[in-house]
C-alpha cells in the first residue's frame, strides 16, 4: 500500500486551490483534476495514523497493489463497502495497480488468457472476469487495465514482445467491456497499459493502440531501472509519450531514483510510483541530497516552501562520499548509508534544516543504534525520513518544470 503524492493542495472546503502549478489536466467527476509529476510512496512502515499524520502536505491519493489484496477477494466482496472503507483510508482517491512496485515477482505464468500475481499464499491466476470481480471489490477510484509484462527483461525475443503487445490490448479490450458493465466501478476511470520491450516499433503500436481506446490515463509498463540503460528508456519513452494524448495522465512503473525520474519527466512523463523511499529504507539509509534551487527573482514567494525549508533554515546537505565496499548492494548517491560505524557518534540530524519527525527528534548516532541492534523503530523513522524528503523533491521538481528552470534543478540534485 503506498501514497500518491498529488501535486495541488486542498484548501479548507475541501476544493482544489487554483493557484497550484498544473500541466496535465484530466476530468473526474466534473471537477478538474491536474497532474503535474507526482508519486506512489510505500509507506507500510509508517505504521499507524498518528506517525503518518507527523508528515506536512499528505497527498490525496492512495496506492493499493491487487498482488497484495487478490488473497482477500473473499473477506472484501463480503464486506461490500470497498479498500477504501475496509482500511480505514478516508478522505483519499485510491488506485489500484496490478503489482507492489517494491517487490519482485516470479515470471513465466502469462497465458493468452490469464495473469498471475503472488500473494503471501504464493500464485493467484486472474482471469479478466476475476480481475474486474476484484476491482468491483476493492472500489478504487482508478486502476490499471490487466497487462502482460513480463518482457523488460534482456533479451526477449521481438516474437514475445509482439504477442505480449497482442495480449495487453486484447485484455483492455475485455476489461473495457465488464468495466462499463459493472455498476460498481461506474465511478471509476481505467488506465491502459503501454507495453513493447526494449523494441521501438512494438512500444510505438502499442501507444497509438491504446490511445485508441476510451481509457482515462495510460501505464508505461517494462521501463524498469534494472531493465534497460538510462539513455534507451528515455529515447522510447519520449517516443510513446508522442503517441499519447497531452490531455490525459501518464504513469512510470519502475522508475523512481531522482536523476532518472528528472530523465523521465523530460520525456514526457506525469506520474511515478515512489517506491523508491522504501528501498532505501530497507537498505539503512537515509535520503540526503540537495534539490533546492534559488527562485527566480519574478517569481519568488509564489510557490510554497519545500519540506526542507519549511522550518524557516536552508537545507545544509552532507557532500556523499564514495560508496565503499561495505555499503549496501544497490545503493545510489542519493543515501546516506547509516549502518556505517562512522555515524556511531554523529550527533546531528539526518538531514540540517529538514522538518521531519525524525531529523527534529533524532540524532544520525541513535539511528545507527538502532539498525545494528535491529530494533523496528529504526524502519519506522527512515522511512517517515526519507518519504518527507522524496515529496519535497517532487515539490521542488514541480516548482522548476513551472517556472523552466528544469536544468538547473537537475544541476543542483546531481552536484
Amino acid at each position: 500500500m503506498g501514497i500518491v503524492v498529488h501535486p495541488l493542495n486542498w484548501d479548507d472546503s475541501n476544493t482544489l486551490a487554483t493557484t497550484d502549478v498544473v500541466r496535465v489536466r484530466r476530468r473526474c467527476n466534473n471537477s478538474a483534476t491536474w497532474f503535474t509529476c507526482f508519486a506512489v510512496l510505500r509507506v507500510t512502515d509508517i505504521q499507524t495514523s498518528d506517525t503518518l499524520h507527523t508528515l506536512s502536505s499528505l497527498p490525496i491519493v492512495t496506492q493499493v497493489a491487487l498482488d497484495s489484496l487478490a488473497e482477500h477477494y473473499e473477506v472484501l466482496e463480503e464486506f461490500k463497502e470497498g479498500v477504501r472503507k475496509f482500511s480505514g483510508l478516508h478522505d483519499t482517491a485510491l488506485y489500484c495497480s496490478l503489482q507492489d512496485p517494491a517487490t519482485t515477482c516470479p515470471t513465466g505464468d502469462i497465458t493468452n488468457k490469464t495473469v498471475s500475481v503472488w500473494g503471501s499464499g504464493g500464485r493467484i491466476e486472474l482471469t479478466v472476469a476475476k480481475f474486474m470481480a476484484m476491482q468491483a471489490a476493492i472500489l478504487p477510484d482508478f486502476y490499471q487495465s490487466m497487462a502482460d509484462g513480463e518482457t523488460w527483461q534482456a533479451n526477449t525475443s521481438r516474437k514475445r514482445v509482439r504477442k505480449a503487445v497482442d495480449r495487453t490490448l486484447a485484455h483492455l479490450d475485455e476489461c473495457l467491456i465488464l468495466h462499463h458493465k459493472t455498476q460498481e466501478l461506474k465511478q471509476a476511470e481505467i488506465f491502459g497499459v503501454v507495453e513493447g520491450g526494449d523494441i521501438r516499433e512494438e512500444r510505438v503500436r502499442s501507444a497509438r493502440e491504446t490511445a485508441k481506446r476510451p481509457v482515462a490515463g495510460f501505464v508505461l509498463d517494462g521501463f524498469q531501472s534494472a531493465a534497460m540503460e538510462q539513455d534507451l528508456r528515455s529515447q522510447l519513452i519520449t517516443a510513446v509519450t508522442t503517441e499519447l494524448p497531452q490531455e490525459k495522465p501518464r504513469l512510470l512503473q519502475g522508475v523512481g531514483r531522482p536523476d532518472e525520474v528528472i530523465e523521465c519527466v523530460e520525456a514526457g512523463v506525469d506520474l511515478f510510483e515512489g517506491f523508491f523511499p522504501f528501498q532505501v529504507t530497507e537498505r539503512g539509509c537515509a535520503l540526503c541530497f540537495n534539490y533546492t534551487i534559488v527562485p527566480d527573482p519574478e517569481t519568488a514567494g509564489t510557490s510554497p516552501p519545500t519540506v526542507l525549508e519549511s522550518n524557516g533554515e536552508r537545507p545544509a546537505v552532507e557532500k556523499l562520499r564514495e560508496n565503499g565496499d561495505s555499503s549496501p548492494e544497490n545503493m545510489t548517491q542519493f543515501e546516506l548509508n547509516l549502518k556505517d560505524t562512522r555515524y556511531r557518534e554523529d550527533f546531528r540530524p539526518l538531514v540540517e534544516g529538514c522538518g521531519c519527525y525524525c531529523c527534529k527528534n533524532h540524532k544520525r548516532a541513535y539511528i545507527h543504534h538502532l539498525l545494528v541492534t535491529n530494533e523496528l523503530l529504526a524502519g519506522v523513522l527512515l522511512m517517515l525520513h526519507n518519504t518527507a524528503h522524496y515529496l519535497g523533491f517532487f515539490r521542488a521538481l514541480r516548482e522548476a518544470v513551472a517556472v523552466d528552470r528544469l536544468q538547473d534543478f537537475r544541476t543542483k540534485v546531481l552536484q
